[in-house]
């Protein structure tokens, strides 16, 4: 039994937002992936150069158009999508991270050029004003898939983001990052007390990457914090005869049974999952 976060898709968003959400979605996307595409041209170029002999430039993270074409940006749409429009009920923030979250001036250890090679992370952090709180998480991973971001800006993201930030990293984390690059994000999510980002932490990025030691301690901190054990992805596949574990939540249980505390259910699942496989008459595993 699993219930992971469900993320609706382009299309199921589409129908969900209202007309303003939708434009500056398609816009904000077209921002991302024309950023990837150019990304991938300049490493192209680059590449080219250092053939011949020329110095090569920086290496891109990678990057395709969104839904394989590309849209321009002018004038009034630009104007919105950029955050220079007005926008009814944002919240009033001051200081030099209001203007980074605008994109007006350079993140941390950034040039202006730099920045300005990456406005749709500034569009990211605007996801839950634009498109509202309860599809942000959608938004933003789209925005990520769409620009191709890689570990190291996963990492800036996350390290610069709020909390509803910091958890659409998380969620993407499966789709961008093939290997283990991004641990420890899933680490530094799991040392919080937030259990939204616990929640996020434990998804299929964990399930694959996390070694037996770290994912056993994942597991009790989703029972520590009350975040369902529902939400660790591959649950029933890796505790599956871990006698480790097995002891972990045994001890558990017996020190809140000895505090008058009650054993929450999960544990008590989470416990039977431990049990081996029971062998078939062929001596094989059932």
């Amino acid at each position: 039994m699993t219930c992971h976060v469900h993320l609706p898709t382009r299309e199921e968003l589409a129908a969900a937002l209202s007309e303003a959400a939708r434009d500056w979605l398609d816009l904000a996307l077209a921002e991302a992936g024309g950023e990837a595409e150019s990304e991938v041209g300049t490493a192209s170029g680059a590449g080219a150069g250092a053939e011949s002999g020329a110095g090569a430039g920086p290496a891109a993270e990678g990057g395709a158009a969104v839904n394989g074409g590309s849209v321009s940006v002018s004038g009034a749409a630009s104007a919105a999508v950029s955050g220079a429009a007005p926008v009814s009920g944002a919240a009033a923030v001051s200081g030099a991270g209001a203007a980074y979250r605008a994109g007006a001036v350079p993140g941390p250890g950034q040039s202006g050029g730099a920045r300005g090679a990456a406005r749709w992370e500034s569009l990211f952090a605007q996801a839950g004003r634009r498109c509202g709180h309860g599809h942000a998480d959608a938004v933003r991973v789209l925005l990520l898939r769409a620009a191709h971001a890689g570990p190291d800006t996963l990492t800036r993201l996350y390290g610069q983001g709020t909390a509803a930030e910091r958890r659409a990293v998380l969620l993407a984390l499966p789709a961008l990052v093939p290997g283990p690059a991004a641990l420890p994000l899933v680490r530094d999510a799991l040392r919080t007390n937030d259990t939204r980002l616990v929640a996020a932490a434990v998804g299929p990025y964990a399930a694959v990457h996390l070694d037996a030691h770290e994912w056993r301690h994942a597991v009790l901190k989703c029972l520590f914090t009350g975040v369902p054990v529902t939400a660790v992805a591959e649950l029933a596949e890796r505790a599956r005869g871990d006698t480790e574990l097995a002891r972990m939540l045994d001890d558990q249980a017996r020190e809140r049974t000895a505090a008058g505390r009650p054993v929450p259910d999960d544990l008590r699942y989470t416990l039977t999952l431990t049990a081996p496989r029971a062998a078939t008459a062929t001596g094989e595993e059932s």
